[in-house]
């Protein structure tokens, strides 16, 4: 009698899937050579969606390439795969951190962050082989074992923001869709549910490639069916309660770690490129991150010129220091005015770690002295505040690397804040990817909090964005120069910022619940198969 093939979804069958064989699905599996393979094309597919080539299509294309090299995977060789595909992926995604520290910052961060990419695709594996057991009838293979896989992504997303040591909330998924028909949806789910459903939808169209027993019209037609009721979502509408006239000045400052200029000369070139705006009517100006190379709450000089351009501005002046407060270091955002001085301040909250201070140093010494050695001074965790009442207009702040932290986003919404300032300074890593990857969490954040975003750099990427994630001005990189426009306020709440974290423990709890199930199920099976 001739050996079935074709197996339908949900039959039990007892076989090896790393040589090629059928697994339990009815999927077969690849030769473990060629899944790692596919998964390291995959990593590079991946980070193509991300800015700067920001072909945003292949974002979910890269992570089908990825759950497909998983088919029929045990959680060994699943971990294999991830790992493969994490390193593919952050070795290009953040190749920026070479251009001044060297190859050793960059290969550590890496594998750290393969090492979660790794085992988040580990127990990915076990659910895709697993779960057409658990759930064998059509509903639970096309319908939960996408969600659990989705969830399952977004848990290891999440957890990889946060931890260690604050996190590194880069390179999700959602972030490759800040110009796409999705990027809308973030103001509905919130980053992490942009993640689960990107991945979602990839993990649906591989279910769907699974069912040999559907016909080709009825997988294409559940799988179109799925993306136009998302697109069709409209848009969160943001009501603008009132308009603001700002100035946003790039001052085109070499302020990176390893320049070298005379103290002040940032000042003076924020400065320089400030006056020529003096007669323009404008509630406010705000200046970069790290823009007063000389604290003006501690120099005669910097309060002085800090004084002038507010005084012939005749607004305000938002700018950027760093301040040792009580022998503390901090990174710090001022609210200055001519004859006040620092009216409100601003702590960096999310101080970046091995950049701007060095956690567990005597630890990692040892490995890298030299670089160690190059983070002399320790950047304190603010603790303040982060919206500035600017006359009235309350100015979320965000510093650098606090643009990517979600809960302080949520924090300037419940602040009540109209508007966010996300000030930076990106001239350590010159025109590398860095400054537009982070320009596109500044426009994802706009659509999400229902904001405009003004993201002003010392150098570049500099953009005023608009609630609906359309560019109202820019600024070339590494040009001197200033934006100055009338921008909506408002005060909406999406439901993104309602909400709160709790999509995310939501998808994050139906995937972890899944795999659970998946794990009982699987012991069970083991505890009473019969030995031949």
């Amino acid at each position: 009698m001739r050996p079935q093939t074709g197996l339908p979804a949900g039959r039990d069958v007892h076989r090896r899937a790393d040589d090629g064989s059928v697994n339990a699905a009815g999927a077969t599996a690849l030769p473990t050579w060629a899944a790692v393979l596919l998964a390291a094309g995959a990593g590079a597919i991946l980070d193509a969606g991300f800015p700067d080539r920001g072909w945003w299509i292949l974002a979910p294309i890269g992570v089908i390439l990825m759950l497909l090299a998983l088919l029929g995977r045990g959680p060994w060789s699943g971990l294999l795969v991830g790992m493969v595909a994490g390193l593919s992926f952050w070795l290009i995604h953040i190749s920026w951190l070479t251009l001044y520290l060297g190859p050793v910052p960059w290969l550590a961060l890496a594998v750290l962050q393969a090492i979660f990419f790794g085992a988040g695709l580990a127990l990915i594996a076990l659910v895709l082989r697993a779960g057409p057991r658990i759930w064998p009838s059509a509903p639970g293979r096309l319908g939960v074992v996408p969600v659990v896989v989705a969830g399952l992504w977004t848990a290891r997303e999440a957890l990889a923001a946060v931890w260690p040591y604050g996190g590194f909330a880069w390179g999700r998924v959602a972030l490759s869709q800040s110009e796409s028909p999705f990027g809308p949806l973030i103001a509905w789910v919130g980053m992490s549910g942009l993640s689960f459903i990107l991945v979602w939808l990839s993990a649906l169209i591989v279910q769907l490639l699974r069912e040999y027993r559907l016909g080709r019209l009825l997988r294409t037609g559940i799988a179109i069916g799925a993306i136009a009721l998302l697109l069709a979502i409209p848009a969160w509408p943001t009501i603008q309660t009132g308009t603001t006239r700002l100035a946003a000045v790039q001052g085109a400052s070499d302020a990176g770690l390893f320049a070298r200029f005379a103290p002040g000369q940032i000042l003076s070139d924020h400065a320089s490129a400030t006056l020529p705006l003096v007669g323009e009517k404008v509630d406010f100006v705000v200046w970069p991150e790290n823009s007063s190379d000389i604290d003006p709450t501690r120099s005669a000089d910097a309060a002085n010129v800090s004084d002038h351009i507010s005084r012939e501005m005749n607004a305000p002046l938002v700018t950027g220091t760093i301040m040792e407060r009580d022998g503390k270091f901090y990174n710090s955002s001022l609210l200055w005015k001519s004859g006040q001085g620092a009216v409100a301040l601003y702590d960096k909250v999310h101080p970046v770690p091995f950049a701007e201070y060095m956690p567990d140093r005597s630890f990692w010494r040892p490995f890298a002295p030299e670089l160690v050695d190059l983070v002399w001074r320790d950047y304190e965790i603010g603790t303040r505040g982060n919206v500035f009442d600017i006359n009235g207009i309350l100015a979320g702040i965000a510093i650098c690397f606090d643009i990517a932290d979600d809960q302080l986003v949520r924090e300037m919404i419940d602040g009540k804040a109209q508007i966010i300032l996300a000030q930076t300074n990106n001239a350590d890593f010159g025109r590398t990817d860095e400054s537009v990857q982070q320009l596109a969490i500044a426009r994802l954040r706009a659509i999400e909090a229902g904001r405009t975003v003004v993201n002003i750099s010392t150098v570049g990427s500099s953009a005023i964005i608009t609630p609906d994630g359309k560019t109202l001005d820019s600024l070339p990189t590494w040009e001197p120069g200033a934006m100055v426009q009338t921008v909506p306020l408002s005060d909406t709440v999406t439901p993104a910022m309602r909400v709160g974290r709790g999509i995310e423990w939501l998808v994050s709890g139906l995937g972890l619940s899944g795999l659970a199930l998946c794990l009982l199920g699987s012991f069970r099976r083991r505890s009473t198969t019969v030995p031949r």
